[in-house]
């Protein structure tokens, strides 16, 4: 069964990440971001789909932009940890 969850992002140019994932295999099946920088989320999304939920989890927590704490990776990775907390 697909989901879709919905997180707003805080600390970066994006403002919100909508992730849709198969309950069934664990991957990603669709994932869209709101505000940003659109090549690099172009890219990231090509990277991303049809990956397991918790490895790209691993891959992106913690990438940090710039200066920032934070950045649209790792919002990623805040969204697939909200999906996981409402399990």
């Amino acid at each position: 069964m697909v989901k879709t969850h919905t997180h707003t992002c805080a600390g970066t140019c994006s403002r919100a990440i909508e992730l849709s994932y198969d309950t069934d295999t664990n991957k990603i099946v669709d994932f869209t971001i709101i505000g940003g920088c659109n090549g690099n989320l172009k890219g990231i999304k090509a990277l991303i789909l049809n990956r397991d939920i918790d490895e790209v989890h691993d891959l992106l927590k913690d990438i940090k932009c710039g200066p920032r704490s934070t950045s649209c990776p790792d919002q990623i990775a805040k969204t697939i940890e909200e999906i996981k907390n409402n399990i």
